[in-house]
């Protein structure tokens, strides 16, 4: 590669927030209208302005807890009950209290929901218990109505630099981060009281059935930075043998939107035209239905609309094709399927890690901290279960102004300038060869692996194959990887991250000996769930430059859940009657 830059720069604040996608923005306004003082910054390694998940915007809200519709204990309830009851319920409980505040706040940004004729949101029922969805009429300008609040707050954004690894001082505490400038390879350190990290799903792991890199259907810039992070910083991550596993139109990196075209009378249905679930709301369970009904006779399964009047149809169209995935059209109309006349082939999506689908993340409590000091996580990367992008609204909030009030209190922890100096060593390695393997094929070999062996159903034999593989690749990413410009070096890093997901990925999958949360850890040698042994959190972390797992009891209920109300996602087939 070309001339780096020779230097190192120091930025203090007072919190760094990482990831401008949903979480991060809202986290770094809070804690700056907190506290005007504060020196917050926003650290994203492409642009906020259209960065994250969110980044051509949302069609709706899948978890608005409003008023009149729902509960905090209906809400609470239904996530636990949804989540094999492997749930710590505060921070659920938090969330729910709180988003309906948050959802008032983002209506005065500009962002519009759904209302009926009274000028009340129309909220939709989709959940297998209660109402929660929230259509968004005007959800392509989220980002923008969100960039707009982070100037009038004078929030200092930092674009173009992605964060490495996070310092932590000598007494354990959050020291800050390193970054690196993805066009210029130059490197900025964070001296910061306190590190939010909002940076997503791991959503690069497994290799999309169209085998394209970016093909996937999370953000693809989401490559799980922000787990790996975690990991190295010593932090808990939670359940990380949860995948994330979506349904997704056949051949198109979307959903298949059921959710959304559900409260217009849509429903998923086999190659019969049969309704087979009565819930289209993800879960792991409707997801093991699902994948029981591609391997059966009945398969492929479908997204069914065909019987819906024209002026449904429409409207629907009007959601799906225009605000999240645009592209969604166009696919359509250059396979010649219109919902009117056919049925939509559906499929299974690769595997990720991702709360706000599942509830594989980096361990949180109620106020979004972590078990490191200083260190929060909200968003898609922790672990409060199916949180989605109000969760990640909501919670970002709720990271945003407890750091702030954590900061208040305390100073700068003293961190090595050695660990700086060997993070620098780490991130140009792959700069310093003139020739080896570059960063898209470790990449691809990494997520083929992934597809191979740990594509659930899983199979402990080749989880260990896996593992073998893995570490195979590991030895060619540290001394055979080459990047030729400040770009290839972003891509080499994140091949990095994705292979430490991959690692997490198994280590967690063979923890856990049971199965739960439906296709999302079923194992084959152990195929039942078995509560008297593993009903609990399995906590990832590294441990004396090891990985390592261990069991975390579930905290106590603060709504409690019957015993006849405990299995409900698990009998979502619809029998016939004979």
């Amino acid at each position: 590669m070309g001339d780096i830059p020779d230097r190192v720069s120091q930025v203090d604040c007072d919190i760094l927030v990482i990831g401008g996608g949903t979480a991060g923005p809202m986290a770094a306004y809070k804690a700056k209208v907190k506290n005007p003082k504060a020196r917050v910054v926003l650290l994203e390694k492409a642009n906020v302005k259209r960065s994250g998940a969110i980044c051509m915007g949302m069609d709706g809200l899948n978890n608005a807890v409003i008023p009149g519709h729902a509960t905090p204990e209906q809400y609470v309830k239904e996530i636990t009950i949804a989540n094999d009851g492997i749930c710590d319920q505060a921070p659920v409980y938090k969330y729910a209290e709180r988003c309906f505040e948050i959802i008032q706040e983002l209506d005065k940004f500009g962002i519009r929901f759904l209302k009926d004729e009274k000028g009340d949101f129309d909220v939709k029922k989709v959940h297998h218990i209660g109402t929660y969805v929230l259509p968004m009429p005007n959800g392509d300008t989220v980002k923008k109505a969100l960039y707009r609040q982070l100037r009038r707050a004078q929030i200092l954004i930092s674009n173009r630099y992605m964060a490495t690894r996070l310092l932590t001082g000598n007494d354990g505490r959050i020291a800050g981060a390193i970054a690196v400038n993805t066009r210029t390879a130059e490197f900025l350190v964070f001296r910061a009281k306190s590190v939010i990290l909002c940076l997503g799903a791991a959503g690069r792991l497994g290799l999309p059935s169209s085998g394209y890199l970016f093909g996937t259907y999370e953000n693809a810039a989401n490559s799980g930075d922000g787990y790996a992070m975690a990991y190295h910083a010593g932090a808990g991550l939670a359940n990380l043998e949860c995948f994330q596993i979506n349904p997704l139109i056949k051949d198109y990196n979307g959903p298949s939107c059921a959710y959304v075209a559900g409260p217009f009378g849509g429903y998923t249905a086999n190659n019969e035209g049969m309704r087979f679930i009565e819930c289209d709301y993800w879960s792991g369970q409707m997801m093991l239905e699902f994948y029981n009904e591609l391997q059966s006779g009945k398969g492929p399964v479908f997204l069914k609309l065909d019987h819906l009047a024209g002026e449904t149809i429409g409207e629907i169209e009007s959601i799906l094709h225009k605000v999240e995935r645009p592209t969604r059209g166009r696919f359509h109309e250059g396979r010649g399927t219109d919902y009117r006349h056919r049925m939509i082939e559906m499929h299974i999506s690769e595997i990720g890690f991702c709360s706000g689908h599942s509830a594989s993340g980096v361990f949180v409590d109620e106020y979004a901290r972590t078990t490191v000091d200083g260190l929060y996580a909200a968003g898609d990367m922790a672990n409060v279960p199916h949180n989605y992008m109000l969760g990640a609204f909501t919670n970002g909030a709720i990271a945003g102004e407890h750091a702030v009030d954590f900061v208040a209190e305390t100073d700068f922890a003293e961190f090595d300038p050695a660990d700086v100096a060997a993070e620098c060593q780490r991130v140009l390695a792959p700069t310093l060869r003139e020739d080896g393997i570059p960063p898209n094929q470790i990449e691809f070999k990494t997520r083929r692996f992934v597809n191979d062996y740990l594509q659930p159903p899983k199979v402990t034999r080749k989880y260990e194959l896996a593992a073998d593989r893995f570490a195979e690749i590991r030895d060619d990413l540290d001394h055979g990887m080459v990047a030729r410009d400040p770009h290839e070096l972003m891509r080499a890093l994140e091949a990095a991250s994705i292979l430490d997901c991959a690692d997490m990925a198994v280590c967690a999958s063979l923890f856990r000996a049971e199965s739960r949360w439906g296709l999302y850890h079923y194992r084959t040698d152990f195929p039942d769930k078995d509560n008297d042994n593993w009903f609990c959190h399995t906590i990832l972390r590294k441990q004396d430059g090891r990985m390592g797992c261990e069991t975390r009891p579930v905290a106590p209920y603060i709504v409690p859940i019957a015993d006849d109300e405990r299995d409900a996602y698990d009998k979502q087939r619809i029998r016939r009657q004979a």
